[in-house]
């Protein structure tokens, strides 16, 4: 029987544009699965020509979403290729900004992007609030927003919604959908939870502005260290950043963390919440800086799933490739190297199943040629998982005394094997472990700050750019969505070359050369689909990934202008 071909364009509740088609035989089992950006958007280009010091500021506005972490790459990797190094207090700064900007991310993240994969809303409705309100002890000694006249003020907002047809951020969603395993109960938590989080998220965001100026795009790093002094010998700031800071840990602990194990101990037994991944090997970068020479996280790469050798990172084996992405040169390049140069080959035809089932004639990737904006990372020619998971996993292996005791607790309370850190859950996991672990150990930079301004209150290093001479820098760190590094190289006193190489391009990218699947690609091959016209299993697996496909792509001509446009049918995929 012939395989059949679906279509999920655009994947919502992430950032940029998504588009995933895969093929499935007579059981719905996946056998061929692609990852294709169709956005094409960014800033690599812009900046070239034009003083280094402005990389930062322009970077950040490749996605609204991880801004800072862009701004500071931007900075940090002109500050490497200039050999500046900033006064500590610049540094526990960023640091201080960076922990704000994780938690909130992987809140808003669990919550309000990956939750309904795991949440069925409208079963929360014929949920016992009494009941409810007891099944949270299960999970913490201190729940949060789930007492039983919480629950029955929840309860009662959504039914109204629900009577109106008016379910905003809940429509369009596979609810009934037989792989949700919750109860009733347990969906009335975590809904409880996800309109709890719209408040937290807002605080989490006041903690970036304080030292930031603003959210979402921060002005107070420059080249050199950081222009917040007045805010940091404010003692009143100070102490508000104290107060946000435990309102956010409180919360990660008791609900965040809650709603992570208690989703492990009921989805244990689902295929796409288990299911291994499909791309073993992992690396991350340090990260999170705690004082002048202790960070949270660990650098390394493990492969094959080995956590009993962790190997250092060889700068020099990272490489980008385009052999099926949407650009002139295929060959795999060092990003001091990079070249971005257009050549969109469009999509072909063929007949897929439709929204309910049925035959409909489409345009698809073409596989055996260019089919995404998103390049092919490779670590020594290897494919590589970054993010939560891998940071997690490289810190543990390396016996990081921080981390070990988190994940062990985690294994015992779901009562999984190691083994389940390497799937869709594990992943979901990983990224509360990395909330749980700033919230536990991330005020000691702040303390840090605190005693090392009490004697000195540098937060600039000063520097110069001789034009005469030709630097190249870079940064290299790990980020709420994984492994992120921007490359520079400066001539003439202005940029010459700009590239950034960033997580979701590590794990969405398409093939390479040697017929390699990225991460997302991979993690979908075997993958049962139970209704292939509500595929919930694959946005679940790709969901966990945390996509920011805004920040895999991203071109733009120095002055602002396109230097090419592409409107994409979103029944036929035409392009023109």
């Amino acid at each position: 029987m012939e395989n059949k071909r679906v279509i999920i364009d655009p994947i919502t509740r992430i950032e940029g544009h998504l588009r995933i088609e895969v093929e499935v035989d007579e059981n719905n089992v996946i056998q061929k699965a692609y990852s294709s950006s169709t956005l094409w958007r960014g800033l690599e280009t812009i900046v070239k020509n034009r003083d280094p010091r402005d990389a930062g500021f322009l970077m950040q506005r490749i996605c609204g979403v991880c801004t800072f972490s862009h701004y500071r790459a931007g900075i940090e990797a002109v500050e490497d290729a200039l050999g500046i190094i900033p006064p500590l207090n610049a540094k526990l700064t960023r640091s201080l900004m960076n922990q704000s900007l994780f938690m909130h991310d992987h809140v808003v993240h669990f919550y309000h992007l990956h939750g309904l994969d795991w949440v069925d809303v409208v079963s929360a409705l014929d949920a016992n609030e009494a009941k409810a309100s007891k099944e949270a002890f299960k999970y913490s000694d201190y729940p949060i927003a789930t007492g039983e006249n919480d629950l029955k003020k929840v309860k009662h907002r959504v039914q109204e919604f629900v009577q109106r047809g008016q379910l905003g951020p809940f429509a369009n969603a596979y609810w009934g959908h037989k792989t949700y395993r919750f109860s009733a109960e347990q969906n009335l938590i975590l809904l409880s939870h996800y309109l709890k989080a719209l408040e937290i998220q807002r605080d989490l965001a006041k903690l970036m502005a304080m030292f930031g100026g603003k959210q979402p795009h921060p002005q107070s790093l420059t080249v050199g260290g950081v222009t917040c002094i007045m805010d940091l010998m404010d003692p009143s700031r100070m102490g508000e950043y104290l107060t946000l800071f435990k309102k956010g840990a409180e919360f990660v602990n008791e609900a965040y963390q809650a709603d992570v194990l208690m989703a492990a101990s009921v989805f244990k037994d689902e295929p796409s919440v288990t299911q291994p991944a499909g791309v073993m090997n992992f690396m991350a970068h340090e990260e999170m800086q705690l004082n002048e020479s202790e960070f949270l996280f660990n650098s390394g790469f493990i492969m094959d799933g080995d956590l009993s050798k962790v190997f250092d990172i060889n700068e020099d084996l990272i490489t980008e490739e385009a052999t099926h992405s949407w650009y002139e040169n295929n060959e795999p390049l060092h990003p001091y190297e990079g070249k971005t140069n257009p050549k969109y080959t469009g999509l072909r035809d063929m007949d897929t199943i439709g929204a309910h089932g049925e035959k409909v004639h489409s345009k698809v990737v073409d596989e055996k040629g260019k089919y995404s904006w998103i390049k092919s990372p490779r670590y020594d020619g290897k494919a590589m998982e970054v993010g939560p998971l891998a940071c997690i996993l490289i810190a543990y292996a390396k016996g990081n005394t921080k981390i070990v005791p988190l994940v062990d607790e985690f294994l015992a309370k779901t009562s999984l094997p190691k083994s389940a850190l390497f799937t869709a859950l594990g992943r979901t996991a990983a990224r509360m472990i990395q909330a749980k672990a700033i919230a536990k150990y991330g005020l000691e930079a702040f303390y840090t700050l605190i005693e090392n301004l009490k004697v000195d209150q540098d937060t600039y290093t000063s520097y110069k750019i001789d034009k005469d001479k030709e630097y190249r820098g870079r940064f290299i760190g790990d980020v709420p969505r994984g492994m992120l590094s921007h490359w520079i190289r400066i001539k003439n006193g202005v940029v010459e070359n700009y590239q950034a190489v960033v997580p979701s391009t590590w794990n969405a990218g398409p093939i390479d050369s040697k017929g390699q699947m990225g991460p997302y690609e991979a993690s979908l091959i075997g993958l049962k689909v139970a209704d292939i016209s509500q595929p919930l299993e694959i946005i679940r697996i790709i969901h966990s990934f945390d996509p920011c496909i805004a920040c895999a792509v991203h071109v733009m001509d120095k002055k602002g202008n396109d230097l090419g446009t592409y409107k994409v049918d979103p029944i036929y995929g035409s392009s023109c």
